[in-house]
């Protein structure tokens, strides 16, 4: 998230330059447009980041659990017998 708060600061600059340069005004707030898209990415990224890896977690705690559960081993222990008579 400091990456993050970086490209703010750099937005902030650019619109504070905008007020005070009242001949590039327009190009400043270009550049602050830019860094606001930017930050909106960096948002964006780190969401898909955080909910990838919840995901993932979720998804070897479902397989653990599914392996540790004593139903799933007695019935697969019972196919086990029936193909060994």
């Amino acid at each position: 998230m400091d990456k993050l708060v970086e490209i703010r600061n750099q937005e902030f600059l650019c619109r504070e330059r905008a007020a005070f340069d009242s001949e590039r005004r327009a190009f400043w707030l270009a550049q602050a447009e830019e860094w606001e898209r930017r930050a909106v990415d960096e948002i964006a990224f780190h969401f898909r980041e955080c909910n990838t890896d919840r995901n993932d977690g979720q998804s070897a705690a479902v397989k653990v659990s599914m392996r540790g559960d004593p139903s799933n081993q007695h019935h697969s222990r019972s196919n086990e017998l029936r193909q060994t008579r």
